[in-house]
């Protein structure tokens, strides 16, 4: 039910409950403690002892031993002299002796007795000391009654008594007060929960307003303002946090399509160009020749597998991240081996030397061995013929060291992005992703990857990996 309401209507509602529920506990604990004193004053004054005032009544207190054996010495029911009202009023005493056998004996012109109880001739028959309760006299008036053993008398039990009718008045008219006070604090306490949300989710609703601009205008560069410390501002914060790594994403994606769409163009112009050429002379019946057209079909091929690397470069870049990627244990040392030996089919001029201690990682095999590759292609691409690759794999730190051109220091920090090439690299085959994808996949995995220039010319590629020389 709660839930077809609003969030402010909820807040509001939640909080006069708790206010309610307050105000009506501590209502209800007043009222207790109110009786709880008011019967113990009754008890204290009743347990007091003291003279008789006038036969039959008590001024301050309980009766003394000589007025009970004149009670017990001129002992006689009264039920016949009791009268259907109290004469004494309120705050007066009331006395009566009570027998083991259970007679009761009032004093003279005693015109009010009290109903006798079992518990009251337990006390006379000496089994308990004394007792506490509310009864009433034999015509129904309600009494606070205590009876106790009277240690003068053997067999007799005294009971004193006191009119409840000022104190039962007294607190149903506090139940009624109280009653009156809890519903205008309840009252208050649903106008104030209102209010209180209305004021607690103002921040809420402009921050809701400013959420739903974005999501209708998509303008990701909106800022969410940001004011305090609360869980409001810290909302605000993640939104606009959010926001950013959304806009910083669109923006990488629009650079993305935009570098690929450049980078396709010039293989694809070319081979656009050339086979439209093949198919100009075929047309036109002039054969070309025997040499040129292979030269061209070379040409179309070599661009068909600049292609298919470029997409799948592509591919690997743009995949969707996953929360927790799937890994499992991975010889690196192996995965090495491997790339090594596609490295020298792909360099047949070159010496390819590879040092290689176990070192065992957690990551995707396919995902490493092509980062691996693409250091070992990157080495190929820059040595020069008949030059020497080095590959290291010790202590879970793997080296790639060529004797070509070396890097630039202008050029290091722009080595590991999409798309970058150095201009001595811009006439060689390639996208410039083949980088940027080991970065990707050594990050997954938790290590890093840097390119430096090595002593005595050329280029060193570090990569190190967390793992164990076992299994």
């Amino acid at each position: 039910m709660t839930r077809r309401l609003t969030l402010r209507a909820r807040l509001g509602l939640l909080i006069a409950v708790a206010v309610a529920v307050a105000v009506v506990g501590c209502a209800v604990a007043s009222w207790l403690i109110t009786q709880q004193q008011l019967y113990k004053q009754l008890d204290d004054s009743l347990a007091k002892p003291g003279p008789v005032s006038v036969p039959g009544r008590l001024g301050n207190g309980g009766p003394g031993a000589d007025f009970i054996g004149r009670t017990l010495a001129n002992c006689s029911p009264t039920s016949s002299t009791t009268t259907t009202t109290d004469p004494y009023g309120p705050f007066r005493f009331v006395t009566q002796v009570i027998t083991a056998a259970g007679k009761t004996c009032n004093p003279p012109l005693s015109e009010v007795e009290l109903t006798v109880t079992q518990a009251d001739q337990d006390v006379a028959a000496g089994r308990t000391n004394q007792v506490v309760y509310d009864g009433t006299t034999t015509t129904g008036v309600a009494m606070r009654i205590y009876t106790r053993q009277d240690p003068n008398h053997d067999g007799v039990a005294v009971t004193t008594a006191l009119p409840l009718a000022a104190t039962q008045n007294a607190l149903k008219i506090l139940a009624l007060l109280l009653i009156a006070v809890s519903a205008i604090g309840i009252m208050g306490a649903t106008l104030a929960g209102l209010l209180i949300a209305r004021a607690a989710l103002k921040p809420v609703d402009e921050l809701t307003d400013v959420v739903e601009h974005i999501a209708r205008t998509e303008d990701l560069d909106t800022s969410i303002p940001e004011e305090g410390k609360d869980e409001i501002a810290r909302l605000s914060r993640s939104f606009n946090l959010m926001t950013s790594a959304l806009s910083a994403s669109r923006d990488r994606q629009r650079n993305l399509i935009a570098d690929a769409g450049h980078e396709l163009r010039t293989p694809l112009t070319s081979m656009r160009t050339n086979i439209d050429l093949l198919m100009r002379s075929e047309a036109l019946g002039r054969e070309l020749p025997p040499e040129t057209k292979s030269r061209l079909l070379i040409s179309v091929k070599a661009q068909m597998q600049e292609l298919s690397s470029l997409v799948g470069d592509l591919l690997e870049l743009a995949r969707p991240d996953q929360a927790q990627p799937s890994t499992e244990v991975v010889a690196l040392h192996e995965v090495a081996y491997r790339a090594v030996e596609r490295a020298r089919l792909r360099g047949p001029g070159l010496a390819i030397s590879a040092t290689l201690d176990p070192w065992y990682v957690h990551g995707d095999p396919g995902s490493l061995e092509r980062a691996v590759m693409n250091l070992l292609d990157n080495a190929v691409k820059f040595s020069p013929p008949g030059g020497a690759i080095a590959v290291r794999l010790e202590k879970g730190e793997l080296t790639v060291r060529d004797h070509g051109p070396g890097i630039p220091a202008d050029d290091l920090p722009h080595v590991f992005d999409r798309f970058w090439r150095s201009p001595s690299a811009r006439s060689l085959p390639g996208s410039g992703l083949g980088l940027s994808i080991v970065a990707l996949v050594v990050g997954e995995s938790g290590g890093t990857v840097a390119l430096e220039p090595a002593e005595g010319g050329g280029a060193l590629a570090r990569l190190r990996l967390p793992g164990s020389t076992a299994a």
